[in-house]
């Protein structure tokens, strides 16, 4: 029965990295990969993490079953720099569980809110590509909309036109920072009106925060899923640590639900717990407990997020250059300095990337996304002026 299975593509971003790898040219460079580099190409484990696991090593006396809540001392931990250090269980009405990476999170999410009733989800396009394939393999109704404009804003006119055209009862999918793949984010004005809509529309909201801290700050790249919190009865979230603790390999994510009664949140996460179960059992621990011995250490939690600064100050230092260079040949980079996170979009045809990456050994997706942090001081003039090059 197995030789009844069609052959799949292969993943276009995998491809990528392949192709990478074999090119012998040594000036050449990798947007590609969605992960973070320092100034000399490197992905390193953060020195708070390192302390935290020297910590595990001497503390950790078992290596049991935690059950398919994962360690609620991390998803307790992580709560008042989700949620607002004030009230971060919003009086009792959000409980969370751990699950594995962000991906994790967001196919619980999708599961309960099918459980639940939901039929039908919303969702600006583009958006992260799993966002759909996850919601397809599931069974579900997607409905999308624009989310930006060829001018590099959102595009509020289709937000709005969706919203008036969803149904009570659908869910909507709201990226909360750093928007992947476009780096396109909301202002606070716009998150003010999207509460309102959402809420008068009563639509159930799913907020993917995978990149808190990496765009404005932690405070200032959770105000969009504080201000829907605020304004809804209840709502699914979907939290990632792989980004803003460097834990990408060990899939460290957290799933959280807000109900508008407290009385029912036992209920509600028996089914997360169940779904959870049913899915991965239980999800990898080392992470996760890493990540609660630095937000149970004053030092510790400085020092991550010091090293969290570090990270976004460099990437706004290459947006900046991005949009200082303005028109590169017929490609306008401008827009790129007031975005936020990882990624942008060049304005690249599909042959445009070809041609970029055949003549001067540039790798992007074929879309033209770009993972900015792949740029430095060192090397964003020679992608600049490719660009130049490649549109004319």
């Amino acid at each position: 029965m197995l030789t009844n299975l069609a052959q799949q593509p292969a993943d276009a971003l995998l491809a990528l990295i392949k192709l990478h790898n074999a090119d012998p040219r040594a000036n050449k460079i990798d947007l590609g990969v969605g992960v973070y580099r320092t100034e000399e190409g490197a992905t390193p484990v953060f020195a708070a993490i390192k302390a935290a696991e020297a910590k595990l090593v001497q503390q950790q006396d078992s290596k049991a079953y935690l059950g398919p809540e994962g360690d609620m001392g991390f998803v307790t931990a992580l709560m008042p720099y989700v949620f607002g250090a004030a009230n971060p269980t919003m009086d009792g009405r959000i409980e969370g569980m751990q699950a594995p990476g962000g991906t994790g999170a967001l196919r619980l999410a999708f599961a309960v809110a099918k459980r639940a009733g939901v039929k039908r989800y919303w969702m600006g396009t583009p958006s992260w590509p799993n966002h759909a394939q996850i919601l397809a393999d599931l069974g579900l109704e997607l409905k999308t909309f624009n989310h930006a404009t060829k001018a590099g804003t959102v595009d509020m006119p289709a937000l709005r036109a969706a919203i008036a055209e969803a149904g009570e009862g659908d869910a909507i999918l709201l990226h909360g920072c750093c928007h992947n793949p476009t780096g396109i984010d909301y202002t606070p004005a716009d998150w003010d009106e999207i509460a309102a809509l959402v809420a008068a529309k009563k639509l159930l909201p799913i907020l993917d925060l995978a990149y808190q801290g990496l765009g404005k700050g932690m405070e200032e790249d959770a105000y969009g899923l504080r201000r829907v919190l605020a304004a809804v009865p209840e709502a699914l979230v979907a939290y990632s640590c792989d980004k803003n603790f460097g834990l990408y390999r060990d899939r460290v994510g957290a799933f959280y639900l807000m109900l508008a009664d407290p009385a029912g949140l036992g209920a509600a996460m028996s089914n997360a717990h169940a779904l959870a179960r049913a899915s991965w059992s239980q999800p990898p621990d080392h992470g996760a407990a890493a990540v609660r011995l630095i937000l149970a250490d004053a030092g510790l939690t400085a020092q991550w997020l010091a090293e969290l600064d570090t990270m976004r100050e460099r990437m706004r230092q290459v947006r900046a250059k991005l949009g200082a260079a303005g028109k590169a040949g017929t490609a306008d980079l401008s827009p790129m300095g007031s975005q936020n996170g990882l990624f942008s979009i060049t304005p690249l045809t599909p042959e445009q990337v070809l041609a970029i990456r055949e003549k001067h050994g540039i790798y992007m997706a074929g879309s033209g996304r770009i993972n900015v942090a792949g740029l430095t001081m060192a090397n964003i003039d020679q992608f600049i002026a490719a660009v130049a090059d490649v549109t004319g």
